[in-house]
């Protein structure tokens, strides 16, 4: 039997945070990103895009196209508040999520539908739920893979329902232009144009027919990329382990870049998520990996040991930045992830230290495991050490 997976898209969601908090910005052209000649557009309202503003565009260009544009800086601290009342939502209806980025994520609803006579109503009042709980809009794909289900979810927005079966493949898939496919890149479909492959259809057939000149655009890929436009693909929605090894964030840039800045403020972001899981789950780790991948189907990773053990925020931003000036900083980026490797809890590490020394540490660290304990308990930063409050200063 196939499973039922869901791809959940939170619509123009930076956008969507900012109108929440300023809901004067409603049905207005608003775009996300720095102003100036270096900023980029991250993502723009449905509004604007009527002007041709787009993601990855030039500010500058986005203003020309629509002076009356709206610019609001990125705030990805507010925006990892609500990403994380969108995953807490979905999690009411099933506890099988992946979250994808800080906007998206695949769910198995294979259980939950199991007695559910009307799923088209169902994904309906799941929106409107969504809505009603933190004022976010979602599109829905539902299909049997993930990328059937992430094609699907592209299809209608926003607010839209799109529900894909295998045999509707002929008729809502292989008509859709090439650039439309999940996963190929911006350096790909062009070259792909170039020999005649226009249409999602064109490649299946291209593929169905064992085009020796495809091996060269995909190389190891191919036979992947042959089972997702069969309806094949990977159907596994990946949950987090109870007891895990490794924790770690990745987003998906709404657009390919190699703005410097853009990227550390985004691992500076995920530095954070992750330094709060593993403080949550109470772990520290002794390697931080960085992983990039780019437009052409490529995935790169590099990784630190540490000097000693760690969970703690600053820590882990400075060696990922560190990770990306070291090897990254020449590519075209679509997605980036921090990861804190080999975790242990704290109490499991010996640490060999001098009589005074160790006593010191005992203290330090005691005093900070009550401070955290209370502030748990009040869900609110009441306390802190002296300690903090002057540097704070």
């Amino acid at each position: 039997m196939s499973k039922i997976i869901v791809h959940i898209d939170l619509n123009a969601f930076f956008v969507r945070c900012e109108e929440i908090r300023d809901p004067s910005l409603e049905n207005k052209a608003v775009a996300i990103g720095h102003e100036g000649r270096c900023g980029i557009v991250s993502t723009c309202s449905y509004e604007a895009r009527k002007f041709g503003v787009h993601s990855g565009q030039p500010m500058f260009e986005a203003k020309k196209l629509c002076p009356h544009l709206l610019i609001k800086p990125v705030d990805f601290r507010y925006y990892a508040i609500l990403s994380k009342q969108f995953i807490d939502y979905v999690k009411l209806y099933t506890k099988i999520v992946e979250q994808m980025s800080i906007d998206e994520c695949f769910a198995d609803f294979t259980e939950p539908l199991k007695n559910i006579k009307d799923p088209i109503q169902y994904f309906k009042d799941f929106q409107l739920g969504l809505y009603k709980k933190t004022k976010l809009k979602c599109s829905i794909g539902v299909s049997t893979t993930k990328f059937l289900a992430k094609m699907a979810s592209d299809m209608q927005k926003p607010m839209g329902l799109t529900i894909l079966r295998k045999k509707d493949l002929p008729t809502m898939l292989y008509p859709l232009p090439i650039e439309d496919t999940f996963g190929i890149g911006k350096k790909t479909y062009p070259r792909l144009k170039a020999i005649g492959i226009n249409t999602i259809g064109d490649l299946k057939n291209r593929l169905d027919n064992n085009d020796p000149e495809l091996t060269s655009h995909f190389g190891k890929y191919l036979f992947e990329i042959k089972n997702n436009l069969e309806g094949k693909g990977d159907d596994l929605v990946n949950i987090i382990r109870s007891d895990p090894k490794s924790i770690g964030h990745s987003t998906t840039f709404k657009h390919d870049t190699d703005d410097i800045e853009e990227i550390k403020e985004m691992i500076e972001h995920l530095s954070k998520a992750v330094s709060s899981r593993a403080i949550k789950e109470d772990k520290i780790g002794t390697t931080i990996q960085l992983v990039v991948k780019t437009t052409e189907f490529k995935t790169y990773n590099k990784s630190i040991t540490l000097p000693s053990p760690t969970n703690n925020a600053k820590t882990i931003y400075n060696y990922a930045k560190q990770l990306f000036e070291a090897n990254y900083k020449h590519l075209l980026i679509r997605l980036v992830g921090v990861t804190l490797q080999n975790l242990v809890n704290p109490k499991d590490i010996k640490v060999q230290m001098s009589l005074f020394d160790y006593e010191k540490h005992e203290e330090e660290n005691g005093t900070k495991l009550l401070i955290n304990e209370i502030n748990r308990k009040f869900k609110k930063p009441l306390l802190m050490r002296a300690s903090e409050v002057e540097k704070k200063k």
